[in-house]
């Protein structure tokens, strides 16, 4: 009896480490698709700020071997991502659930979006309103007569400064 317990613990010991086994060479990887969405959907807890697709640790890879067992055990993305957050915790989910405090991750951004530009048409109309149409004062329309006495004083700036800018060799 002890001999058949012990040849079941091997057995059974031995399916996380056959379906870890890398292909022979010249074949490639193959990922499940639901452990590709779970590995996706993840923040890595051994790489902190990585996804765990991209998580170099050794606790990544095996997170992500984890993943492609249970995917290769029939466990879709959603539960294998409900283990890990179980395991390491909600801040760990890369997506926010649309449901409770997740709600307001998906609702903030838009609608502060929302605000920025509904405050940028209030000030450009408000700015329109009160923008005189005359032009502002002391500026004369493009195209006008200059006074005279202007025009004389401008002409004799213009003169004492190439006066000033002459070489003197």
């Amino acid at each position: 009896m002890n001999a058949r317990l012990v040849l079941l613990l091997l057995v059974l010991s031995a399916a996380p480490v056959a379906a870890q086994t890398p292909p022979a060479s010249g074949e490639a990887i193959t990922i499940h698709p639901e452990a590709r969405a779970a590995i996706d959907g993840v923040w890595s807890p051994y790489c902190p700020g990585m996804m765990l697709a991209v998580c170099t640790s050794p606790g990544g890879a095996m997170l992500r071997d984890s993943a492609q067992s249970w995917a290769s055990q029939g466990l879709s993305s959603d539960s294998i991502i409900g283990r890990f957050v179980a395991e390491y915790g909600e801040e760990y989910r890369a997506e926010p659930l649309p449901s409770g405090t997740g709600l307001m991750a998906w609702l903030i951004p838009p609608a502060v979006l929302l605000a920025g530009l509904g405050v940028v048409v209030a000030v450009l109309a408000h700015r329109r309103r009160s923008s005189p149409s005359s032009p502002a004062a002391g500026t004369a329309p493009a195209g006008a007569a200059v006074p005279a006495e202007a025009e004389a004083r401008l002409k004799a700036a213009l003169k004492e400064l190439d006066e000033q800018e002459e070489p003197v060799f």
